[in-house]
């Protein structure tokens, strides 16, 4: 399958060269309906690991993909687009 996928990416790359870029989002712990199933204290323990202090709102996620998808974004490509409050480490 990795195979597959690296051929398709080789053969469309040409074509799509003027047309589309690639960007991966790395998102954040959302407020979510899990959190009614885990203690409070785990959902404090969660947010006191995110340096900005509160969960992405989806919607902050969605404003974020939809901005990739625009001309002003279209020279950047590759790029990883951090969106977890500062909690991702790589």
């Amino acid at each position: 399958m990795r195979a597959l996928t690296i051929a398709l990416c080789m053969l469309a790359t040409p074509a799509l060269a003027d047309v589309t870029g690639t960007a991966t989002v790395i998102d954040g712990d959302t407020l979510k309906r899990i959190f009614d199933q885990v203690s409070e204290r785990f959902t404090e323990y969660m947010l006191s690991k995110i340096p900005r202090g509160r969960f992405v709102i989806v919607e902050e996620i969605a404003a974020l993909i939809a901005w990739l998808c625009t001309r002003e974004c279209s020279f950047s490509t590759g790029a990883v687009f951090d969106i977890s409050g500062g909690r991702a480490t790589y």
